[in-house]
């Protein structure tokens, strides 16, 4: 089998693990590519049972699955034994866990800095979590990082980390007046996780590379989204990795070769946490009732996301960059009881119509919405488990983002759980 790349399409909190859910148990491997515990899934198990997971893929939920958390994710230890031991107490097994030998750790003083840098930058701040997931990868790429399988050789871990402090430790005390970091105790606080996170920690690419050999079935599952790619994104308001599918490449180990289907997760609207441009966001009742009725708050962080209209240019944009082969449609029945549902198919830029992203962040500040307005619909939609169940005007709007989009829509979901959903198209 090939390996198969589940990507958010907007700016994150799409419904990714929903996804996930649908796929079942049909896939063996759920793998964790990027990003740290500044993301998160929602997941509802077929009791009811509701899980929020911040650095453990969704699969872990899926019995039989192995769920694995890439090189390319950084690890804060203390939130991911926590999350652990979180999902023990409520009697789910995650002893299949595989942790990658090179993922980077998240140390105390890169929380330590991102808190401080981000109350410096004042109203020009990102709206980073806090939790130390920029500064991680900025060490990764000065070639600073402290890696999971540091961990393992106590020595090679006090060395590497009394090396680092001696730069950090300056910053915070002469720079921003903060207390320094003391080695001895991050030594004995990170070794005593060690001794419970080794069991879990393997060389994941080879144990995917086999798997792929025997025919296993391998879902790569990135955090945040597209448009927060440090690349691909709204730079400066982005993540610190690549969430895009070719990233879930190089946080994986496997080959490009080796993915067969991209699935691109995308609201029936849109919505973003934290500072940066955002040409559709609404200021009126409509986004208060997207607010409410789709329950927009931060699965990590509890913020309110800020809430908008369907953008069809961010779409199209997603579908080109990250290949996406199947669309999935979520919370199409927050829009059930609106008269009309606007979608935003082109921008205004300095009085001309532009139809794809544009090419400049200045420009992309200055977009204004060019809207279509399609008919709302007041009914129920949450038991629909097919398309002809949908009302009519349900049916046009996701016509409508499927051609707008330039990619089909595979599935849609009709409510929170995981079972509603209607399933245009298999998944697998």
């Amino acid at each position: 089998m090939s390996a198969i790349v589940l990507i958010g399409a907007q700016w994150g909190d799409e419904g990714k693990g929903k996804v996930t859910d649908l796929l079942g148990e049909r896939v063996d491997y759920v793998v964790r590519y990027q990003g740290g515990n500044n993301a998160g899934h929602t997941v509802i198990t077929p009791d009811g049972q509701k899980y929020a997971l911040h650095l453990l893929p969704s699969g872990v939920l899926t019995p039989g699955c192995i769920p694995v958390i890439g090189n390319g994710v950084v690890v804060d230890p203390k939130v991911l034994l926590t999350e652990l031991d979180g999902l023990a107490a409520r009697g789910v097994d995650a002893s299949k866990l595989l942790i990658s030998t090179d993922a980077h750790l998240i140390m105390p003083h890169h929380r330590a800095l991102d808190r401080v840098v981000e109350r410096y930058l004042g109203s020009a701040r990102i709206g980073t979590t806090g939790r130390g997931i920029g500064p991680a990868y900025g060490d990764k790429v000065a070639r600073m990082g402290i890696r999971v399988q540091d961990l393992l050789d106590p020595g090679i871990f006090r060395q590497k980390l009394e090396l680092v402090l001696r730069e950090k430790n300056q910053i915070l005390f002469k720079v921003y007046n903060r207390k320094a970091i003391d080695v001895d105790a991050v030594v004995e606080e990170y070794l005593g996780y060690a001794e419970r996170l080794r069991p879990y920690i393997a060389d994941t690419r080879l144990v995917l590379g086999k798997a792929l050999e025997a025919g296993k079935t391998v879902l790569l599952e990135g955090a945040q989204a597209t448009l927060l790619d440090v690349d691909h994104g709204t730079y400066p308001f982005v993540t610190s990795s690549n969430p895009t599918a070719g990233g879930a490449c190089v946080g994986s180990g496997i080959p490009p070769t080796r993915i067969s289907q991209v699935i691109g997760v995308i609201k029936a609207y849109t919505t973003r946490v934290g500072s940066g441009p955002f040409p559709t966001e609404l200021f009126d009742e409509n986004g208060q009732h997207l607010l409410k009725i789709g329950g927009e708050y931060g699965t990590t962080t509890g913020r309110e996301r800020r809430c908008g209209w369907f953008d069809a240019v961010v779409g199209r944009y997603s579908a080109r960059v990250n290949g996406i082969t199947d669309m999935v449609v979520t919370k199409l029945d927050v829009l059930s009881g609106l008269d009309k549902v606007p979608i935003c198919v082109a921008y205004e830029i300095d009085g001309e119509r532009v139809d794809e992203m544009p090419m400049t962040q200045t420009a992309f500040h200055h977009a204004k919405p060019i809207y279509e307005e399609l008919p709302g619909w007041w009914e129920d939609i949450s038991k629909c488990r097919t398309e002809a169940e949908l009302p009519e005007n349900a049916r046009r709007y996701i016509q409508r983002i499927e051609e707008l989009c330039g990619t089909r829509v595979s599935a849609v979901g009709v409510g929170p759980g995981r079972d509603e959903n209607v399933v245009r198209h298999p998944l697998l």
